[in-house]
């Protein structure tokens, strides 16, 4: 039953996420702001365009986007002061809400809760090196998740401090391979693939890394030589993390019922937290005080689950290095 609430919830999750997608920026077409942008770049990007302070220059703000940033606050300002006022008086502009920056970041408190996620998994990293010898054979797998998560939490911070094509592309392709490298070692390690002296074994660990290699291959040639597809590649990472929680689940009900121990449960809880963080996505709101919005919530979120996930693999391989031990 706790599998089948998990599956119903991350099909809401899926039909709602995609749904929402297909939604464009109003704001891209109000009048008032491309004609405020107009005016500004007419006024201001000539021959000797307005000075820029050097850490917004060193960031690429460059005129276009300085006015094209000051007409966001300028026409949602506009809309929240007339009266009556609009029902959705703020909107969305080039697919993001008109955000007030910080020292050149586009979206601050994203950054702020993308370096929380990075500190957390930096930490888990020291802590399998520290505490898991080795010679245990899994734990290169481990250390590798880690790895796949700082550089995913890097591409973030970067994207979210200025938002280009090419910083877009870096952080979907990053958080893409973390994702389906999570659901590589999870078959590793519920299937116990790591293990040599079965041959069988290795013949499947082979064909599922030649597997998982070529359908990262052809995600990422798909949306940069055929089409730059948002719902697609939302899809592909959503029925990845969907398929990861489900065997996590299951493995941590077997895994329960084997050793009796509670942290054994710990895969479904945090697969629990991780669902309820996601309802920070599905309710898009405005952002509070122009900084915090649903989006860095969600990374806000994903910070606890992290830290409570290399504690329970920490425990895991202690308890499988303590029966390998027995069993000798």
């Amino acid at each position: 039953m706790r599998l089948f609430n998990l599956l119903s919830w991350e099909t809401v999750w899926i039909f709602t996420l995609l749904t929402g997608a297909a939604h464009a920026s109003l704001g891209d077409r109000l009048p008032d702001f491309r004609n405020c942008v107009a005016i500004c770049k007419e006024t201001n990007c000539n021959e000797t365009p307005t000075s820029i302070p050097l850490h917004r220059r060193i960031l690429l703000w460059d005129c276009p986007s300085e006015c094209d940033y000051n007409c966001q606050h300028i026409v949602t300002a506009k809309r929240l002061s007339r009266d009556p006022p609009f029902l959705e008086p703020i909107t969305q502009f080039h697919g993001k809400w008109p955000f007030y920056r910080f020292m050149g970041m586009q979206e601050p408190f994203s950054v702020l809760f993308s370096l929380f996620n990075y500190l957390a998994h930096s930490w888990g990293v020291s802590q399998l090196r520290e505490k898991i010898p080795a010679s245990y054979p899994l734990r290169k797998y481990y250390m590798l998740f880690g790895y796949f998560g700082l550089a995913s939490w890097v591409a973030s911070m970067v994207f979210h401090t200025r938002d280009f094509g090419v910083t877009e592309k870096l952080d979907y392709f990053a958080a893409g391979a973390s994702v389906l490298y999570g659901m590589y070692f999870t078959v590793v390690r519920v299937c116990r693939l790591d293990r040599k002296e079965d041959r069988m074994r290795q013949s499947l660990l082979r064909l599922w890394t030649v597997t998982c290699i070529l359908l990262y291959t052809l995600h990422v040639a798909y949306l940069t030589l055929w089409r730059w597809d948002y719902t697609y590649n939302m899809a592909a990472n959503v029925a990845v993390g969907c398929v990861q929680n489900l065997l996590w689940s299951g493995f941590s009900f077997v895994k329960y019922r084997r050793v009796g121990r509670v942290w054994a449960m710990w895969p479904g809880l945090i697969v629990a937290w991780i669902l309820l963080a996601m309802s920070f996505e599905l309710l898009d709101f405005p952002p509070w005080g122009g900084m915090i919005d649903a989006h860095s919530l969600w990374h806000l979120g994903t910070v606890g689950p992290t830290i409570w996930w290399y504690n329970f693999l920490l425990k895991d391989a202690q308890e499988d290095l303590a029966f390998t031990r027995l069993k000798r």
